[in-house]
């Protein structure tokens, strides 16, 4: 078991980041922000091993990455998932070592979580399913905006856009998150008349950190 660490799991745009990143500033914590397996993600990772990860490390043509069928894109992100679930465990047993409280952003799977982890470490915190869909290029990522623009420079634009939401779809599927619902670990649903404030007091809660 991993003791002091607390996993926040669940859909995009739910407050995942947000929250981690809150809680490691006001107990002194370490903060595991979204992909922060990206730290390993260099040269030497060994696409044989983690094939999936190094997928867009050694792509040649973007386009091709646009152009996937759904299905081709949903088996990828499985595959980023399960891999990504490696790098993270490595990455947290060498952060533990400090012996300060680490909050993540994970990856990973129910399954393990149940393994390595107290129930009450583990929070989902769920948004829409269609809201990872709708408001994928709103936020100002580079690599986002990167993909928008080559979907705009397809020769259908529109088809282009259309393929790359079924590839969301596919990801956010009902069965996605009904998995997440009925996980067993405690769930927080988005609310918009929420304040950022009284999230993280109800997060604080769920978590039991508060004494």
């Amino acid at each position: 078991m991993m003791n002091d660490i607390y996993y926040i799991i669940g859909t995009a745009y739910a407050g995942k980041s947000t929250m981690v990143k809150l809680l490691a500033e006001k107990y002194n914590g370490i903060a595991c922000e979204e992909n922060y397996h990206d730290q390993l993600m260099d040269e030497k990772l060994d696409k044989n091993e983690f094939p999936c990860l190094c997928y867009t490390r050694d792509l040649q043509d973007w386009r091709e990455f646009i152009r996937r069928t759904p299905e081709e894109y949903a088996a990828w992100v499985s595959g980023v998932a399960k891999k990504c679930e490696v790098l993270e465990l490595r990455i947290l047993e060498d952060l533990k070592k400090q012996g300060r409280k680490i909050f993540v952003d994970t990856n990973i799977s129910i399954d393990t979580l149940k393994k390595i982890s107290d129930v009450d470490h583990v929070l989902v915190m769920l948004s829409d399913q269609m809201v990872s869909v709708d408001r994928f290029f709103e936020r100002p990522d580079r690599e986002k905006q990167f993909l928008y623009q080559l979907l705009m420079q397809e020769p259908d634009p529109d088809a282009a856009m259309a393929n790359f939401r079924e590839m969301l779809m596919r990801v956010n599927s009902k069965e996605a998150y009904d998995k997440l619902l009925y996980s067993g670990f405690k769930v927080l649903l988005r609310d918009d008349n929420r304040t950022v404030e009284e999230t993280l007091s109800i997060v604080e809660e769920m978590l039991r950190l508060k004494k």
